[in-house]
């Protein structure tokens, strides 16, 4: 009988021009008929049937780009800023004196004042050589891996929203103490990774990624100076990212529509964390 409405109409996952209506019983994507293979419950994708090649987790999700652009980007200019904390006396081992720094980090009172471009530098500031390698190894093997999975525009949001929520993590728990790194955004992209992991029905600790933010969480806390609020904060962020970006978990992060409440829950992803840094920046210095 006629419904009086037309079903919406979904793109093939790994044929972007193959308009279909059907879904892998699995994994929830959408494919068209050169993909779809017969399950004992369902149509199953190649990947959730093993034909796609092989098995491992850089097959969850849409392969968007062999490319990883924007994090190759967001390495090059963590790099290029910490060549420039090199000749202001930032060194081998810690910080011993840089203008980058004291006018970069984030912490209560400076945003308090108005300085609100901290809560993106932070994450683009490294307090030592050592710091930086380990944040940008991170960057690089997930970032890239994300980015490929889930597209450059998604990265950037997931990415972006992080760092903000870490530097509000930290104004939270440490409004005292100058924070910098890109460990918020690296916990952020943890973060997104689970939850995608999660949306392919994979448990928390087989799909690998949960054994790593585990790890990296109990280093959180057991190893002195590093920023608790901030890791926190950027874990907290990267998984709204994700919630946000596949239609509040009724999707799936790597093939979500960019429909117009996806598009405002990212803006309001964002400014809510600007929004919670200056009411914890304020209240911490008033």
């Amino acid at each position: 009988m006629p419904t009086g409405h037309e079903p919406d109409v979904m793109r093939c996952y790994r044929h972007p021009d193959r308009e279909t209506l059907v879904r892998c019983s699995n994994c929830d994507r959408p494919i068209c008929p050169s993909c779809m293979t017969p399950a004992a419950v369902g149509i199953r994708c190649p990947e959730c049937t093993g034909r796609g090649g092989t098995t491992r987790v850089r097959h969850i999700g849409r392969p968007q780009t062999d490319t990883a652009v924007v994090t190759i980007a967001l390495i090059v200019v963590n790099c290029i800023v910490f060549a420039g904390e090199l000749f202001q006396g930032v060194g081998v081992s810690g910080i011993t004196g840089s203008r980058i720094v004291s006018d970069g980090a984030v912490w209560a009172a400076p945003v308090a004042d108005g300085e609100l471009w901290r809560l993106v530098s932070a994450g683009f500031i490294h307090a030592s050589l050592f710091h930086i390698l380990f944040n940008m190894w991170a960057l690089w093997v997930l970032g890239g891996a994300l980015e490929s999975w889930i597209g450059a525009k998604r990265l950037l949001i997931t990415f972006g929203g992080s760092v903000l929520w870490g530097s509000a993590g930290a104004i939270l728990l440490s409004p005292d103490s100058p924070t910098v790194g890109a460990s918020g955004g690296v916990f952020g992209l943890m973060g997104a990774m689970v939850v995608m992991s999660r949306q392919r029905g994979m448990e928390f600790m087989s799909s690998g990624i949960g054994v790593v933010l585990l790890l990296n969480l109990g280093i959180t806390f057991a190893i002195p100076g590093i920023s608790v609020g901030g890791h926190l904060g950027g874990l907290a962020g990267g998984v709204g990212a994700a919630l946000v970006l596949s239609g509040f978990g009724r999707g799936h992060l790597a093939y979500g529509r960019w429909t117009a409440p996806v598009v405002a829950g990212s803006a309001v992803l964002i400014a809510g964390a600007v929004a919670v840094a200056i009411v914890a920046a304020n209240a911490a210095v008033g």
